[in-house]
C-alpha cells in the first residue's frame, strides 16, 4: 500500500510545484525584458528629446549633438540607435552604417511610432531565441509625429539574467520537491503506521495469538477509531472462543463422572450375565471409545487455552527421545519405527506441546501401518526453519481425504474399524500453531502419508 500511495502524494506535489512554477519562470522572464523596455524607452525618450528641433542640416550643431549622443551611446553599451524621418530615412544613427531594416520587428515598432504610439510590448525573447530588442519612440513637433527614434538592443544579457534566474527557480524546485518527498514519506508513514500495525495484530490473531492487540498509535482520527473498533471485535471474539472452550472442558469434564458410574455399573451388571456375552463385549468397547473422546476434547479444549512456553530447543534430539520413548509400541504392533536425519537443529518451539504434537502424529503413524512395515521419522533444517517429518507404511489417503486431514472428529470411511476420536491430529495443530509451527500432509513414496511438523528457527 506504501508503494501506491508514496507515488501519487509524489505527483500531485510535482504536479503543484510545477503549475506555480512554470508561470512564475514566465513572469520573471517577463520582468527582465520589461525592464530592458523601459531603460529603452527611456533612452529613446531623450533622444526624441534631443531630435525634436534638429532641422535636418548637415552642419547643424542640433545634429551633429545627436549624432554625438548617439555614436557614444552604441559604444558604451553596444545598442543600435538612430533617428529615422517620416520616411524611414537617417537623421542621425549610430553606427553611421546602420539603416532601417525593410521588415521584421524594427519596423514594426517603427511603423507603430511613426502613427504616434510608443513600443511598450514587444514580443517576449526567450532565453533560447537568438534575436534583438527593437524599441521606438515618436518625435513629436507642433502635435504632429516628424520623426522616430529607434533603438535595436541586443538581448544576450537579458537572456543570461533569465536563464540564471531561471536555474534559481529550478533549484528552488528541486529543493521544496526534496522537502515534499521527505513531507511524503512523513505523510506516508503517519497515515499508514496504523494500518501497519492492524495488519500485523490481525495476522498474531489469524495465527493463533489471540492476545494481540493494535497499540494505541498515531495516524487519521478515523484509523484510530478503526483500531480501537478492532480491539473491542478481538475482545469480544476472544471472550466467544473462551466460552466456548470453557463449555468444551466443563462439558468433557463434567461428563466423565457420570460416564465412569456408566461403565462400573456395565462391569457389575458383566458379572451378572453369562460367559460370552457379545453385546456387554460391545457395550464395554463403546463405553471406552467415549471415554477417550472426552479426554481428547478436554485436551483439545486445554490445548487451546493454553498459551505457549517458547524456547531454544534441540529439534532433533527431542525428535529421537520420542521415537525411542514409542519403541515399545511399535515393537508390539510389530512395525519398525527408526530415526533418521540431522543430529542437532535447532528452532524455537514449546517442548512440551512439540513433545505432544509429535506424539499424536507418531500414534496415528503407528495406529494405520500395518505388521512388517515402517515408519520413519526424520529432521532436517529447510532455510528459516526446522521440520520433523513422520514417514508411515500405511495404505495413505487420496487428494481429497489429504484435504481435510485435521479437521476435528474426521476419519476416513476406509478407518472407521480402527480406534481413534479424530482429534489428535487437530490437537496438534493447535499445538504448534500457538508456537509459530505448522503441520502439513504429502502422499507418501510408494505408499503411506507423510506428515511435516515445522517450527520456526527464529524467535516468533
Amino acid at each position: 500500500m506504501r508503494s501506491r500511495l508514496l507515488p501519487l502524494l509524489i505527483v500531485l506535489m510535482a504536479g503543484v510545484l510545477l503549475a506555480l512554477g512554470f508561470p512564475l519562470a514566465a513572469s520573471l522572464a517577463a520582468a527582465q525584458q520589461q525592464r530592458v523596455v523601459v531603460d529603452r524607452i527611456d533612452d529613446t525618450t531623450r533622444f526624441a528629446a534631443l531630435a525634436q528641433y534638429v532641422t535636418g542640416g548637415a552642419d547643424d550643431e542640433r545634429r551633429s549633438t545627436l549624432q554625438t549622443e548617439l555614436s557614444r551611446y552604441h559604444e558604451l553599451y553596444g545598442i543600435q540607435a538612430g533617428v529615422f524621418d517620416r520616411n524611414g530615412k537617417p537623421i542621425a544613427v549610430a553606427p553611421r552604417s546602420w539603416t532601417l531594416p525593410a521588415q521584421g520587428e524594427a519596423q514594426t515598432a517603427y511603423a507603430e511610432a511613426r502613427a504616434g504610439r510608443r513600443s511598450h510590448d514587444p514580443r517576449q525573447v526567450w532565453p533560447w531565441q537568438h534575436g534583438t530588442l527593437p524599441v521606438a519612440s515618436p518625435v513629436v513637433r507642433d502635435g504632429d509625429v516628424i520623426a522616430v527614434v529607434l533603438t535595436d538592443s541586443p538581448t544576450s544579457a537579458m537572456r543570461w539574467r533569465t536563464l540564471r534566474g531561471w536555474l534559481l527557480l529550478a533549484a528552488g524546485e528541486l529543493a521544496a520537491m526534496g522537502v515534499a518527498v521527505m513531507a511524503a514519506f512523513r505523510l506516508a508513514g503517519w497515515v499508514l503506521r496504523p494500518v501497519r500495525i492492524l495488519d500485523r495484530v490481525t495476522h498474531d490473531i489469524a495465527t493463533g495469538r489471540m492476545k494481540s492487540r493494535v497499540a494505541a498509535a498515531g495516524g487519521p482520527p478515523e484509523l484510530r477509531r478503526l483500531a480501537r473498533s478492532f480491539n473491542e471485535m478481538a475482545d469480544n471474539v476472544e471472550e466467544v472462543l473462551d466460552q466456548q472452550r470453557a463449555f468444551v472442558a466443563d462439558a468433557s469434564h463434567q461428563l466423565r463422572n457420570p460416564l465412569s458410574a456408566l461403565l462400573l455399573r456395565i462391569e457389575l451388571l458383566g458379572l451378572e450375565l453369562p460367559d460370552g456375552h457379545e453385546e456387554i463385549g460391545k457395550v464395554r468397547e463403546e463405553g471406552k471409545r467415549l471415554a477417550s473422546v472426552l479426554d481428547d476434547l478436554l485436551g483439545l479444549a486445554l490445548a487451546e487455552h493454553a498459551e505457549a512456553d517458547l524456547a531454544l530447543t534441540d529439534i532433533a534430539d527431542l525428535a529421537a527421545e520420542r521415537v525411542e520413548a514409542w519403541l515399545p509400541v511399535a515393537v508390539r504392533e510389530g512395525v519398525e519405527l527408526d530415526y533418521a536425519g540431522v543430529a542437532a537443529a535447532t528452532g524455537w518451539a514449546d517442548p512440551v506441546a512439540l513433545s505432544s504434537a509429535l506424539d499424536a502424529v507418531v500414534d496415528n503413524a503407528l495406529k494405520f501401518t500395518p505388521q512388517g512395515e515402517c515408519v520413519r521419522v526424520s529432521t532436517e533444517v529447510r532455510g528459516e526453519s526446522v521440520a520433523v517429518t513422520v514417514a508411515d507404511g500405511g495404505p495413505g489417503l487420496t487428494d481429497d481425504e489429504i484435504s481435510r486431514i485435521g479437521d476435528r472428529f474426521w476419519r476416513s470411511s476406509r478407518h472407521q474399524n480402527i480406534d481413534g476420536s479424530g482429534l489428535g491430529l487437530s490437537i496438534a495443530r493447535v499445538l504448534l500453531g500457538q508456537g509459530g509451527g505448522t503441520i502439513s500432509y504429502a502422499p507418501g513414496d510408494p505408499h503411506g502419508l507423510r506428515v511435516t511438523l515445522t517450527v520456526p528457527r527464529t524467535a516468533p
